[in-house]
């Protein structure tokens, strides 16, 4: 079965120039490139198996070479940049899904897990998580935790963009970790936990990434159990934190480095939300004694 995406032509032309130069003679990724076709403005291309000396696994990135994720980014990029309603975002939101996952992941959550707090799982765009993630800076040493990943639209985007570092995504729906599960397996660097964020060790991680995931209450419960656990400075990603932003404010060692919000698309100025949602980027820094860090800022 063939993936579709469709690019602009000029795009398209770099593209395959790209594909050409960087691409011929390699496999690449654990997707595997067994086949492609270019038919006007629609860039198609075949998952496989990847052949290894005779043995299926995943082959290292060869310097220089792009991979399908790649591509596929590169195709998300100038579709979502010509996007004149909601409808092509999302459109282009699914394509990227499919080309990366195999898979829509824009998935409900079990309203039968909801309540006590917990929010439904929402995929963020990945224009938005271009913004927030794209301008981080990622070591191969770093660990990204997801909290409440849903399906996996965030391993998606560190997929698609190669991120360094590893990811794990932890969900609370075991029906929409197992999915997340089932297309993540095998990649490396991308794991999945089907569980409470609340009940999982938090030292070990760098990065956090939160799209309203629980209200202020548990919201309040993670921060404290994270703030007891980690050893040195995080960097830590909330989206939409409208009404739960004041529950880091107070709290010393949290400097907020980035806030704004997210209401109309940058290029098509169409409405993507009900109304603004607000966001901010703060960095924990614990005192290396153990004591309470710098003040919030």
């Amino acid at each position: 079965m063939y993936n579709i995406v469709k690019v602009p032509n000029k795009v398209m032309r770099k593209l395959i120039y790209c594909y050409r130069k960087n691409m011929h003679g390699c496999h690449f990724g654990e997707h595997g490139m067994l086949e492609h076709r270019v038919v006007g403005s629609v860039f198609t291309w075949r998952k496989g198996p990847i052949r290894n000396g005779g043995r299926a696994g995943r082959l290292p990135r060869a310097k220089g070479c792009l991979t399908m994720d790649d591509l596929s980014m590169c195709a998300y990029r100038a579709a979502s940049a010509r996007a004149a309603c909601e409808d092509d975002q999302s459109r282009a939101d699914l394509a990227l899904d499919v080309a990366v996952a195999g898979e829509p992941l824009a998935a409900l959550g079990d309203p039968a897990i909801l309540g006590g707090g917990a929010h439904e799982p929402t995929p963020t765009p990945y224009w938005i998580l271009d913004d927030l993630l794209g301008g981080l800076s990622f070591e191969q040493t770093d660990h990204l935790l997801d909290v409440g990943c849903g399906a996996g639209r965030v391993l998606a985007y560190a997929a698609a963009t190669q991120l360094p570092c590893r990811v794990t995504g932890v969900e609370l729906d075991g029906r929409l970790a197992a999915r997340a599960a089932s297309w993540t397996r095998g990649r490396d660097g991308l794991e999945v936990i089907a569980g409470s964020a609340l009940d999982i060790p938090l030292g070990a991680y760098t990065h956090f990434y939160l799209f309203n995931p629980f209200d202020q209450v548990l919201l309040v419960e993670f921060l404290d159990r994270l703030e007891a656990q980690v050893r040195r400075s995080i960097t830590l990603v909330h989206m939409s934190d409208n009404g739960e932003s004041f529950a880091y404010l107070g709290r010393a060692g949290w400097i907020r480095e980035r806030e704004g919000s997210f209401y109309t698309h940058p290029a098509g100025g169409f409405p993507v939300f009900g109304y603004p949602q607000h966001y901010s980027i703060w960095r924990y820094v614990p005192d290396a004694n153990g004591a309470e860090g710098a003040p919030v800022v």
